[in-house]
């Protein structure tokens, strides 16, 4: 099954040489490569998102595999969905899904389903895929998408995933797609960011998740990286930085109207 862009032509350049120029405009190729349990890149148009996300996968000592779990925004699907075979097209390129991989997912996980319906329209993990792509074509994707659910199945899917790429031979880094706080002013987005930043920092999924509910936080991938966070964590994860962050109103020049975006590295 091949999985075809749903979003080229709005959040990125629908043609090869406009999208890898755009891309390369936003990575860095000196940057220093680490290895990375997890990180947390943004997801919206690339004009806007794309400096962090650039910063983030430009320090990538790039895995076999990249697990990339994104917020369900369609409502199409089931809760946590995992499309667990095919291909997935980009103007750039294709990206194989690890089917190894996902099917383990799968039997180690009781609130996961096959659901490629999830990942027809949505948009969070597709916007990983041009800097995915820009640096490998050879790496392997799992995507998931998850909406609404509890702590507590954030931490059963995060230690799954973890149990999973415990047995495996393979390298994979886990990619959390998120945005943060959405259509407040840009002070506002900056302090109420700050707080989740410093969860994410802290290695405290329990805080990131009670954090952003109680201080109405519009970050709308707080659960994948809740469950990142829970993963990389059982992992033997011992820090996460901030790598970049911004607002929309640095792009537009809106600042009473933004939304913001975060790239962090856990390892």
């Amino acid at each position: 099954m091949k999985r075809k862009p749903a979003v080229a032509g709005q959040f990125y350049p629908s043609s090869p040489a406009g999208l890898t120029g755009q891309v390369s405009g936003f990575v860095d190729k000196k940057a220093a490569k680490e290895t990375a349990l997890g990180v947390v890149s943004p997801h919206a148009g690339l004009m806007y998102s794309g400096a962090v996300a650039g910063a983030v996968f430009s320090r990538l000592k790039f895995p076999h595999t990249f697990i990339i779990i994104g917020p369900n925004h369609t409502g199409l699907g089931s809760p946590a969905s995992i499309m667990s075979s095919g291909i997935w097209q980009m103007p750039t390129g294709e990206l194989e899904i690890n089917e190894n991989l996902a099917k383990k997912i799968m039997a180690k996980s009781d609130i996961i389903q096959e659901d490629a319906l999830a990942h027809s329209m949505e948009h969070s993990l597709e916007v990983q895929l041009p800097f995915i792509l820009y640096f490998s074509s050879a790496v392997r994707i799992v995507p998931v998408t998850m909406m609404g659910v509890s702590l507590e199945s954030c931490r059963r899917l995060g230690e799954s995933l973890a149990n999973v790429i415990k047995e495996t031979d393979e390298s994979v880094t886990i990619v959390a797609s998120s945005d943060m706080s959405h259509y407040v002013t840009d002070k506002t987005a900056r302090a109420k960011d700050k707080k989740a930043i410093d969860r994410v920092i802290a290695l405290d999924p329990e805080g990131l998740y009670s954090t952003v509910n109680k201080e109405g936080i519009t970050m709308c991938g707080v659960v994948p990286v809740t469950t990142m966070l829970f993963a990389a964590k059982k992992l033997g994860a011992k820090k996460a930085e901030l790598v970049k962050y911004m607002t929309s109103g640095e792009v537009s020049g809106d600042y009473d109207y933004v939304v913001g975006y975060a790239g962090l590295i856990v390892n």
